[in-house]
């Protein structure tokens, strides 16, 4: 995986010209590929930015590389919350998705209500924030996850890994391999984007039709489908697997003229989005493979859908 560099830059964040939003565009990328969670890595970054801005100013001042800086102080607020997460999500009713994000082309245009930029238009949408990367990685230990999105996702050398992760240089290095084994094993060929955005569109027409026949035919016979309500709306406890019990799933739940799903990019890669009554109620990621859905990710937590909800109300 070749991923462009985003080293840390040595502008000095509270300086008119020292690029401040660039630092928080990487911080934003860095936290949410840890953590899974924009809303989480919204946090994150403001917390990075309070401690900053929380120190006397000659303390600052004496900063050689506050980029440097703020990505040590958020990489270890970002161990901090994963090790949290464990055991927030061992409480979380039903699976837990990441969550998922749009196209740059489908967050909300300009500012937000209070004029601040939203988090989404910071987000750098790659490889590494497709769905199926990012599942993988929750299988990771925090330090594992910290260490192999530091080093091999963003570049950083080992001696500053280990600094944030607070392991030797060595240790570091053998998580970030251990981390780099299960994305490998979990590697399978990817088809041409228009292969995939295909696939996905003969489901979306079949689900539509009701037609479980063809909604089999889409999905590889061990294909799995997982939902995220958090507890919040309805959504299965467990995955559904095989072909056959996933295409009756699905269409049984359809509203017709009141349900609209329609194509979209989800984590960069081609998904679906539900408006029911003109409002976004789920969005579906996709992993395909051999031109079958192998996968299917299914977020229906409300919260989760900020961003999406946020473009609906503005677009319309």
């Amino acid at each position: 995986m070749t991923h462009r560099s985003t080293a840390p830059q040595d502008s000095r964040p509270d300086s008119p010209v020292s690029g401040l939003a660039a630092e928080r565009r990487r911080l934003i990328n860095l936290a949410y590929r840890m953590l899974g969670s924009l809303a989480e890595a919204e946090d994150v970054v403001q917390e990075t930015y309070a401690r900053w801005y929380a120190m006397p100013a000659r303390q600052r001042d004496a900063v050689t590389s506050p980029g440097g800086w703020l990505t040590k102080v958020a990489g270890r607020i970002c161990l901090d919350v994963l090790r949290s997460a464990r055991t927030r999500r061992e409480q979380y009713v039903g699976e837990w998705v990441p969550e998922p994000l749009p196209a740059h082309a489908e967050w909300p245009a300009g500012a937000a209500d209070d004029g601040t930029v939203d988090p989404a238009d910071r987000v750098t949408l790659d490889e590494s924030v497709g769905m199926a990367f990012l599942v993988v990685l929750e299988s990771m230990t925090p330090a594992e996850r910290v260490a192999f999105v530091l080093h091999d996702v963003f570049r950083y050398p080992f001696g500053e890994v280990a600094d944030i992760v607070g392991r030797t240089p060595a240790a570091c290095r053998q998580l970030a391999s251990s981390a780099r084994r299960r994305v490998d094993a979990s590697r399978t060929p990817v088809p041409p984007k228009a292969q995939r955005a295909g696939v996905v569109r003969e489901f979306k027409l079949a689900w539509q039709a009701r037609d479980i026949g063809a909604l089999i035919g889409l999905l590889d016979p061990d294909a799995t489908a997982v939902g995220d309500g958090g507890g919040l709306v309805t959504a299965l406890l467990h995955p559904i697997e095989g072909a056959e019990r996933i295409a009756r799933f699905f269409a049984d739940r359809t509203l017709p003229g009141r349900l609209a799903v329609q194509e979209c990019t989800v984590n960069g890669q081609p998904g679906l989005a539900a408006h029911l009554d003109g409002a976004v109620v789920s969005v579906y990621a996709f992993d395909i493979a051999d031109g079958r859905i192998r996968r299917i990710w299914a977020v229906l937590n409300p919260e989760k859908l900020r961003p999406w909800k946020e473009e609906i109300r503005r677009l319309g």
